[in-house]
């Protein structure tokens, strides 16, 4: 079982039910702006399901190294802070989630990183 391939399934799976709860359930329910703060969200969730396959893929061909499962789960980490603050400051309206945002991003990066570290030791 590779949890990364899951992580990534359950990832896209759910970023095509927001996207799709954002285009029709949320349509003149919230501003425009807000519906783009959700758009970020599902997007950057989905490139990074993406981004989780591709750490999956890696840790089959190369071995379970310990950079490519933290990057794995800093892409995970940083699902959870930036889209998940994003669906949550639309939904809610709170404005002090978006200072959270920003932590998803760093972890975004991280696990970015740690994929060009792992490729490059390989």
């Amino acid at each position: 079982m590779n949890l990364f391939i899951i992580l990534g399934a359950i990832n896209a799976f759910l970023a095509v039910a927001l996207g799709a709860f954002g285009a029709h359930g949320l349509e003149g329910k919230v501003t425009e702006r807000m519906l783009e703060i959700w758009k970020t969200g599902v997007t950057y969730q989905m490139f990074h399901a993406g981004g989780l396959f591709v750490v999956a893929f890696l840790i089959d061909r190369f071995g379970g190294s310990g950079l490519l499962s933290t990057a794995g789960w800093s892409m995970t980490i940083g699902i959870i802070l930036f889209s998940g603050s994003l669906y949550v400051l639309t939904l809610s309206g709170v404005k002090i989630l978006g200072a959270i945002t920003p932590l998803g991003g760093v972890a975004f990066l991280i696990g970015w990183a740690l994929v060009i570290v792992a490729a490059m030791k390989a």
